[in-house]
């Protein structure tokens, strides 16, 4: 005779200790009759549960699909601390009408670009205003600024360096992703720089909340006539920083200076260490010297490093701004 759970009302096998769809245990009594273990129920009654409860006290969890690790289109560039950046290889989703100009820009290596911060790997970060794309887990978000002393002093700085007043500050366990850019991202550890670097203006973009962000002056005011800026923002501390360059890493030369001096015509260096003396100089001893060779230069001195650009214009460099805002993803 043929045995049924009295809980889930499954068909059990010969012998069977426990039902094997519900795992309710099988007794025997009077010989062939099986009942539930409990004893306020019936012996043929049937009372259905599921065999998977939902357990409402488990975490949630979220799962990202076809991007970094999954998408043969897009490659990682670099990673260093709690950043990475990514490219993508192609743009596969265009129109007809722009087909040749994203296929000729993909090519020269002009290829859109993100920044990807893993903020379980540190304290915090912040951003650029208005950077983040999206970001995954119940991270904290806040915009850094403490009363309005303090945006009027963020606000004088910005006026400065032509950076944003506010840089949203996130926290938490998840992920943060930048907006897509066609510009160069990157990656600088502050331990290599002495701990403050010196960045040329519009080039910040992510930083460790560790680092800490100040506007610094060039040494002589006559420096204005030989730099583009007179003010510099300056970057501190113990971490790790993201730039966002016209200039890939692979284009830039890096000078390494020990108690000597460095002469630069134009603004071609976009970063240094902070310790360096800068200042703008004549190139001659005289006016007159100085109008027959190179003018004003900016000039460092000390001991630190300087990252250069070899070329003080690119039409395409100059144009990615607008690339960015013409050409939509």
């Amino acid at each position: 005779m043929a045995k049924f759970c009295s809980n889930c009302g499954a068909k059990l096998d010969v012998g069977a200790g426990f039902c094997t769809q519900c795992g309710t245990k099988v007794i025997n009594l009077e010989g062939n009759q099986a009942t539930n273990q409990q004893t306020n129920q019936q012996p043929n009654q049937v009372v259905y549960q599921p065999p998977n409860p939902i357990d409402e006290s488990k975490e949630g969890h979220i799962e990202i699909r076809n991007f970094v690790g999954e998408n043969d289109n897009i490659i990682e560039l670099d990673e260093k601390g709690p950043f990475k950046v990514i490219q993508y290889e192609k743009d596969l989703s265009v129109t007809p009408n722009e087909a040749e100009e994203k296929y000729f820009s993909t090519k020269m290596n002009v290829r859109p670009r993100q920044l990807i911060a893993d903020l379980s790997k540190t304290s915090g970060i912040y951003l650029q205003a208005r950077a983040m794309q999206w970001m995954s887990g119940a991270n904290k978000l806040s915009t850094g600024v403490n009363g309005i002393g303090d945006f009027g002093k963020k606000f004088l700085k910005a006026a400065a360096t032509r950076e944003s007043v506010a840089k949203p500050e996130y926290s938490g366990d998840g992920f943060v992703v930048t907006e897509q850019t066609y510009k160069h991202l990157l990656l600088l550890d502050l331990n290599e720089w002495d701990n403050s670097i010196t960045i040329d203006d519009g080039l910040f973009l992510a930083a460790e909340k560790s680092v800490g962000l100040s506007v610094q002056r060039m040494s002589d005011i006559s420096s204005t006539f030989a730099a583009t800026n007179l003010y510099y923002t300056t970057l501190n501390g113990d971490g790790y920083v993201c730039l966002e360059s016209n200039f890939p890493m692979e284009e830039l030369i890096v000078i390494e200076i020990t108690n000597d001096t460095v002469t630069i015509d134009g603004p071609l260096a976009i970063a240094w260490t902070s310790s360096l003396q800068f200042t703008g100089e004549r190139s001659g001893k005289t006016i007159v010297d100085s109008i027959l060779t190179e003018g004003l230069v900016n000039v460092f001195r000390g001991t630190g490093k300087i990252l250069m650009a070899p070329l003080s214009f690119k039409p395409h460099a100059a144009n990615l701004e607008t690339m960015d805002k013409k050409i939509k993803f």
